[in-house]
């Protein structure tokens, strides 16, 4: 329970994959301008994330690993996380529309979102079994949406500030991001004092 403990921290706040890692830059500087869709882009994230972290394990194990072809493993494991971004896709056209139209573009980019590709990877670099390797995609799941959610607040004071003309949208965006992200440097010491 510990371990379990330790990897869903660190996922969150030591580790976080978009401020710590840089990983999913894109739909995290796509989708932060509304709180909203920056919560629906999080909750597709975060089910891909355990959805991932769930199929490409025991792939990786039985599969990959059995039949010693684990040179396949980034080039099937892409191909599961774009099947399943097609199905959080269609879920949502089906169950809420509205999201699936403000997500847009970005919903297919999750595809292309380099931290599910990363997480599955590091769970198996990091030796995770498969119960770890779904408390690290849900960790990473839920940093994703802190970053996200967080961000999304400073995004709409940031927008609304009076900055110079050369600082004006993107520039502005990118030095509040990393801010963002320093902040978040504040954590590495949290899973040694809390679990020594």
């Amino acid at each position: 329970m510990r371990t379990m403990l330790i990897i869903l921290f660190s996922a969150i706040l030591v580790d976080n994959f978009v401020l710590s890692r840089f990983l999913g830059i894109c739909p995290f500087l796509g989708v932060s301008k509304s709180l909203k869709t920056a919560m629906g882009m999080g909750f597709a994230v975060l089910f891909v994330l355990v959805l991932a972290a769930a199929i490409t394990w025991p792939i990786n194990r039985y599969l990959l690993e059995g039949f010693g072809i684990e040179f396949l493993r980034t080039l099937v494991f892409i191909l599961v996380i774009a099947a399943l971004v097609q199905l959080v896709e269609t879920i949502l056209k089906k169950m809420l529309p509205p999201l699936y139209k403000a997500l847009g573009i970005y919903l297919p980019l999750i595809t292309t979102n380099c931290a599910v590709l990363g997480l599955t990877i590091l769970n198996i670099d990091n030796g995770y079994d498969f119960v770890q390797s779904l408390v690290n995609g849900a960790g990473v799941g839920l940093g994703f949406m802190l970053a996200l959610f967080l961000f999304s607040g400073v995004r709409s004071r940031v927008d609304r500030a009076d900055v110079p003309a050369f600082l004006k949208g993107l520039p502005i965006t990118l030095v509040a991001a990393s801010l963002v992200s320093l902040s978040f440097f504040g954590f590495k010491g949290l899973i040694e004092r809390l679990f020594g």
